[in-house]
């Protein structure tokens, strides 16, 4: 689907902020103002309505951006589409891949550039790739999780294609050719303190909002051939077994991480998308009954461990199979990650296979994604559903876009409060006024808040009053928005509360009315 193809989300220019914060705080509280909170009302909490909807935007092969691309116009417009049709569907938060082979999209001491925004690794496309990103995700109320892949070194073994630059190139020892592509080895403490470095870099430089991984840890297997590490075993193995030894590499660079990124700025959070099985049940007890590869045993990734452990905010396991599939059903799947994440803090989101809309059985219904969603209602673990990837949604191929947000998506949604903390401050001096777009509604910026959520009823409210999910209107960034949805000659009032980086929410100020213009 083409962004045209959904309507937009009714605000002004589908964006966020309306104007800066500051400017804002200069409006008057007079005419439709309000100066204060509520001081008996509550804020509204956690529920079952903030969800996480999402979707991955993938670069390596420019896939779904920038996708040949090659102008900086053209690739700014392309991932302006994609955002806006994230805020079509109602979404809130986008993965982006922003180093996709032990490259970067961004000015990195450590790694060249990424081949795929110039067709040349290192060649710098002379502006802030990254930060552009970054900045237009805000401006839709979007969060922006960086997404790195910590091995992946090329899908090529020809290491000559490698830019000079490349620590890949200079320190031919740390790679390993397997499958068709280029690995950094997981084994060598050098490797794990670059993926570190260079995840730290974009943390303190950039205002990203989450550090994702997805599932390419040691690489899949191919063909029964081990992975070729055994120098590296043999100087750092210490007497473990060699399955053992590479579990504990990859525990060791999760666990440092999030150590790390919190460290660095504790609103960041650090989640993975791993394989969707982590062991099978004739395996191990404790696995799924599900007959699929074990992420534990053939990429010496131990999900459930790092969710006991605590050192994931959020997982978002790759449930990329269909309801009543033999090997690995979908239901069987989501019922055993709820189990897994109960009383732990970690948030559990689901990976849906969007790409897979249109192939044989299952998939050749457009509800069977709406159905997906609907059985995740059963867990309340389930905060939400991120979806590859973003062309394919774009594509809306069956319609299955348009179905997704009729059943689930028809209003906005805040995200899911994440750890502790106290909410903000309320908003104060907010104000509703008409103009000829609809109503511009303003307010006064609040010390630790990042953005403001905006309620509307219909008709006079009272001044205080708790507010509503299904009247959320929309979530942003900055001191005011217009609501260019409001009918003319109608009465409306408005509600704002504040939130904090974590999504912990204020009391409602006073509501604001104001009645528009007639046609």
């Amino acid at each position: 689907m083409a962004a045209a193809a959904l309507a937009c989300a009714p605000l002004a220019g589908c964006g966020g902020s309306d104007e800066p914060a500051a400017e804002a705080a200069r409006a008057p509280a007079a005419g439709g103002g309000a100066s204060a909170e509520c001081p008996a009302m509550p804020a509204p909490g956690d529920s079952p309505a903030r969800q996480v909807r999402g979707m991955w935007i993938t670069t390596v092969g420019g896939a779904d951006w920038p996708a040949g691309d090659r102008s900086r116009d053209e690739q700014q417009e392309r991932f302006r589409r994609l955002l806006d049709t994230a805020r079509a569907m109602n979404f809130n938060t986008v993965y982006v891949q922003i180093r996709p082979n032990a490259d970067a999209f961004y000015a990195s001491p450590y790694e060249p550039w990424s081949q795929w925004i110039t067709g040349t690794q290192g060649k710098d496309p002379g502006w802030d790739v990254l930060g552009f990103m970054v900045k237009e995700a805000h401006e839709r109320g979007l969060e922006f999780h960086a997404w790195f892949n910590p091995y992946r070194v090329s899908r090529d073994t020809d290491r000559s294609k490698l830019a000079a630059s490349s620590p890949a190139r200079r320190h031919p020892d740390w790679v390993h050719a397997y499958g068709g592509g280029l690995w950094y080895d997981p084994g060598l403490p050098q490797v794990r303190d670059l993926v570190t470095r260079s995840v730290l870099d974009v943390v303190n430089r950039y205002d990203i909002d989450g550090v994702h991984f997805d599932d390419y840890f040691y690489p899949y297997p191919e063909d029964g051939k081990d992975y070729p590490d055994k120098a590296a075993y043999a100087a750092y193995g210490k007497g473990k077994s060699r399955a053992a030894w590479r579990r504990a590499n990859v525990d060791g660079l999760v666990r440092g991480l999030s150590a790390d990124i919190h460290r660095a700025k504790p609103w960041v959070r650090f989640g993975i998308s791993p394989f969707g099985v982590w062991r099978n049940a004739d395996t191990d007890p404790a696995g799924s009954a599900t007959r699929a590869l074990q992420s534990y045993d053939d990429q010496y990734a131990d999900t459930r461990r790092w969710v006991r452990e605590g050192w994931l905010d959020y997982v978002t396991p790759q449930l990329y199979w269909p309801i009543g599939d033999d090997r690995a059903d979908y239901r069987t799947l989501v019922a055993w990650w709820a189990n897994l994440v109960k009383g732990t803090r970690v948030q559990l989101t689901i990976g849906q296979a969007a790409y897979r809309v249109g192939e044989g059985g299952p998939w050749r219904d457009k509800a069977e994604l709406s159905r997906h969603l609907a059985l995740n209602a059963r867990y309340p673990q389930v905060r939400g559903d991120v979806f590859f990837s973003a062309a394919d949604v774009a594509a809306n191929r069956r319609g299955f876009a348009e179905r997704l947000r009729a059943d689930h998506y028809p209003r906005p949604a805040l995200l899911p409060p994440a750890g502790d903390g106290p909410a903000p401050a309320g908003t104060r001096h907010v104000t509703a006024e008409p103009d000829a777009s609809g109503v511009r509604v303003r307010w006064q910026a609040v010390p630790n808040a990042a953005s403001y959520a905006v309620y509307r009823v219909d008709g006079t409210g009272p001044a205080c009053a708790p507010v509503r999910a299904d009247r959320l209107l929309a979530e942003v960034r900055g001191g005011g928005v217009v609501d260019t949805g409001a009918k003319p000659g109608r009465t409306y009032t408005y509600y704002v509360t504040a939130l904090d980086r974590l999504h912990h929410e204020s009391a409602p100020a006073r509501g604001v009315t104001a009645t528009t213009r007639d046609g």
